[in-house]
């Protein structure tokens, strides 16, 4: 019996509480779970690809989820889970606006290949309003990012925010 393999792709800049409920919520569900830590073309990233890939391996290393591990990757996701023999994508949601993206997502990638599903998991109700580019934007304007990211994600916010300098004025 082949074992059923699942990307969990994202540019997770920075990786957040959220990310991480839903790495451990689809490790259930699959054998094997890649986090496909990639660019975006229309993002501004505050850290680079080494980094958030850094990142993302050690948090997940905390975790401690054996059936976890992390990818870096830079092109077309339907590709990229083929070559990894993934059969499903991991996708979280937040809110209605997640949905409309991301089922035209889906779609276009059914279009791509059909033999790879993809799975929604709604993000826990804690979480929801959480989003990376919130975390930097409140970070870049100096509030506390630490009830929506771990301790040592927040420390590499602030070392980041620190060599960029905090917008605004009081």
């Amino acid at each position: 019996m082949s074992k059923r393999i699942g990307i969990y792709p994202g540019t997770f800049d920075p990786i957040t509480l959220g990310h991480a409920d839903i790495i451990r919520r689809a490790a259930r569900l699959v054998d094997r779970l890649i986090i496909g830590v990639t660019t975006n073309p229309s993002k501004n990233p505050m850290f680079d690809t080494d980094e958030r890939l850094a990142m993302v391996k050690r948090e997940v290393a905390a975790m401690n989820i054996g059936n976890v591990e992390v990818v870096g990757f830079n092109a077309l996701l339907m590709k990229f889970a083929k070559a990894q023999g993934a059969s499903v994508i991991v996708r979280g949601l937040r809110a209605v606006a997640d949905f409309e993206y991301e089922y035209q997502m889906a779609g276009m990638n059914q279009q791509l290949d059909d033999e790879i599903e993809t799975v929604f998991l709604m993000a826990d109700v804690s979480l929801q309003p959480i989003a990376s580019k919130l975390v930097k934007e409140i970070a870049l304007y100096g509030g506390d990012i630490g009830a929506f990211v771990s301790p040592a994600v927040r420390d590499d916010v602030a070392e980041r925010v620190n060599e960029i300098g905090v917008k605004g004025d009081f």
